[in-house]
C-alpha cells in the first residue's frame, strides 16, 4: 500500500508523513520518523521552518508518486542519503550516491583538524603566500571543498581515482559558488597526478582513505551500498594510509602538515607509521566518542 493508493481527493501533508513512517517503521529501519521527515521535506518542498506551516496543504498526485518511489528504495534498504541524492557536511549541501561515501559526522572533525593546521601555516608564512591543499581519495569531495569554501583564497587540489566518483566530485565543484574558481579535480592515484611544481609546497595534505580491514565486519547497509574500494584497501586496512604517510613528506611545506581519518583501534600503529616516515610531531586526535579518528603529523616541530 502506498500514499497514493489512499487518495480520493485532497490528502494533506501531514497525513502522508503519518502514513510514510509508519510503512519505515513496518520494513525495521531504525529511525522512520526521521526519515519520514527528510522523504516529505523533499517531496512537498516543504523544509527547514516552513516544514510543520506546510503540513496541512494538500499533496498532489506527482508529488505523492515521487515520494512512493523514494520510500521504496528506503524500505529497500538504500540509505537515505543516496535516496535524496544529496547530503549535508559542515556548511555545504553535497551530491552524493552509490559511487562515494556518504559524508559522516567524524569527517567533518577531521576536516577541523585539517583547517587548524591550515590557519597554523598561514599564521607563520609570510603574508601574501598562498596556501595549497590536497585532499587525497576526495570521494565526494568533501574535505577539500569545505576548506576550499571555509577558507577563501586557499588552492585546493581534489584527486581521486574511481571515474565515477570523479563525476560527482566535479559536479559538486560545479555547484560550489565563488570558491568553485580555486578547486582542480584531478583523476589519479593519492599523489600521482598532480604536478611536481606542488613538491614540497602542500600547506596540508588531508586524506579520509579505505582504512576497513578485510576481515573487518561492516553494517549491512554500508557493506550493500557503499563503494568497496573506498572502505577496505587490503588485508590490514593500514595499507593506504601506509602510502600516503610514506609519501606525503616529499609533497608537503617544511611547516606543513599530513591530516588523515583513521580507525579507531588504528592510532598505535598509524603513529609508528608516522614516527618511522621521520616525522618531528606525531599526534592521534579522537573524535567526539573519544575514538581515535585522525592522524595529524608534521614535519617539523610547531612552535
Amino acid at each position: 500500500m502506498t500514499a497514493a493508493d489512499h487518495v480520493t481527493g485532497p490528502v494533506p501533508w501531514r497525513a502522508v508523513l503519518a502514513e510514510t513512517e509508519a510503512r519505515l517503521a513496518a520494513a525495521g529501519l531504525a529511525s522512520p520518523a526521521v526519515d519520514a521527515r527528510r522523504l516529505v521535506e523533499e517531496c512537498s518542498g516543504h523544509v527547514g521552518a516552513d516544514f510543520v506551516l506546510g503540513l496541512d496543504e494538500p499533496a498532489g498526485v506527482e508529488e505523492l508518486a515521487h515520494l512512493d518511489a523514494l520510500v521504496a528504495r528506503r524500505v529497500a534498504g538504500e540509505p537515505l542519503q543516496y535516496v535524496l541524492g544529496r547530503w549535508s557536511f559542515r556548511t555545504l549541501d553535497l551530491r552524493v550516491d552509490s559511487r562515494v561515501l556518504i559524508p559522516r559526522p567524524e569527517t567533518e572533525q577531521v576536516c577541523g583538524f585539517a583547517l587548524a593546521q591550515l590557519d597554523r601555516w598561514l599564521a607563520e608564512e609570510p603574508v601574501g603566500e598562498a596556501a595549497v591543499v590536497a585532499d587525497l581519495g576526495a570521494g565526494s569531495g568533501a574535505l577539500g571543498l569545505a576548506i576550499a569554501v571555509e577558507r577563501p583564497g586557499t588552492e585546493v587540489w581534489a584527486v581521486e581515482r574511481s571515474e565515477g566518483a570523479v563525476e560527482v566530485c566535479r559536479a559538486n565543484v560545479a555547484g560550489l559558488g565563488p570558491a568553485a574558481g580555486s578547486v582542480r579535480v584531478v583523476a589519479g592515484s593519492w599523489f600521482d597526478p598532480l604536478p611536481e611544481a606542488l613538491l614540497g609546497r602542500l600547506a596540508v595534505v588531508v586524506s579520509n582513505p579505505p582504512y576497513v580491514a578485510a576481515d573487518d565486519p561492516l553494517p549491512s547497509e554500508v557493506a550493500a551500498w557503499e563503494p568497496a574500494e573506498a572502505l577496505v584497501p587490503g588485508p590490514t586496512g593500514l595499507e593506504a594510509i601506509a602510502q600516503i604517510v610514506a609519501e606525503a613528506p616529499r609533497w608537503l611545506a617544511p611547516s606543513g602538515a599530513l591530516v588523515v581519518e583513521i580507525g579507531e583501534t588504528q592510532g598505535d600503529a598509524v603513529s609508528a607509521l608516522a614516527r618511522a616516515a621521520g616525522y618531528a610531531d606525531v599526534e592521534i586526535h579522537a573524535d567526539l566518542n573519544d575514538r581515535d579518528r585522525a592522524l595529524v603529523a608534521r614535519l617539523t616541530h610547531a612552535g
